[in-house]
């Protein structure tokens, strides 16, 4: 019986010295992590402002203006969704049901300058649409000359 010892070798460059064993790993941990990635999706935001106001747009494909709620809580908007889907399709002998459940939660502080009262939202084809818009006396105004006396 001989005995190989094996120099410099990370436990992972071990495994892949055994190709079966390092797919396993590989398909597993992939697995995992794209389980992972699906449960926890947020949309994409645009925000964009400008002197009167703040524009945040949200990409939510998929979802009916039902499906979304928007709630202001101690100077944080919050802006959630949630949406089920189910599937039944039969033939001959057998039955296959798909469920399908998307949520996602989103908060933003909201700064001094907004008019909490006056926040509006739209929804169109995907697109959430809220306007935050700005209270009078944080309203930029134009340049001002003091006269020097």
């Amino acid at each position: 019986m001989n005995l190989i010892k094996l120099k410099n070798g990370t436990p992972a460059a071990r495994f892949s010295r055994f190709p079966l064993a390092t797919d396993l790993f590989n398909d597993f941990f992939s697995t995992i992590s794209e389980f992972d990635q699906n449960k926890s999706q947020v949309p994409a935001v645009n925000i964009m402002e400008d002197e009167n106001k703040y524009n945040l747009e949200f990409a939510v494909p998929g979802m009916k203006k039902e499906d979304i709620s928007i709630n202001i809580e101690n100077d944080m908007l919050i802006v959630s969704g949630e949406s089920q889907t189910e599937s039944d399709e039969k033939k001959n002998s057998y039955t296959r049901r798909e469920f399908s459940y998307n949520s996602f939660n989103r908060s933003f502080s909201l700064p001094e300058t907004v008019d909490a009262e006056k926040i509006s939202a739209t929804y169109e084809d995907g697109l959430l649409n809220l306007v935050l818009p700005k209270k009078e006396d944080a309203k930029a105004k134009g340049p001002r000359e003091i006269k020097v006396s």
